[in-house]
């Protein structure tokens, strides 16, 4: 069991730092601005950002749980 979780937990995590890198930025400052004009002409991946966020959302859950197992097996 203690073998799965920490499989679990690796996989979670790199999964977790895939799909946070994948997000696209914010647009603050003045390349915001500069981006701000392409968004507008050719249009922004919205579809591709709601998948990220629920996908980060589930890799997280997923992340947190396996160590708090991994937490509560090991002591």
């Amino acid at each position: 069991m203690q073998i799965f979780l920490v499989i679990l937990l690796v996989l979670s995590s790199i999964g977790l730092i895939a799909a946070v890198l994948l997000q696209s930025g914010r647009s603050a400052g003045l390349s915001g601005a500069i981006s701000g004009a392409g968004e507008a002409i050719f249009g922004k991946k919205k579809g591709m950002d709601e998948l990220f966020a629920k996908l980060t959302a589930a890799l997280a859950g997923i992340f947190l749980l396996s160590s708090l197992g991994l937490a509560m097996i090991t002591r």
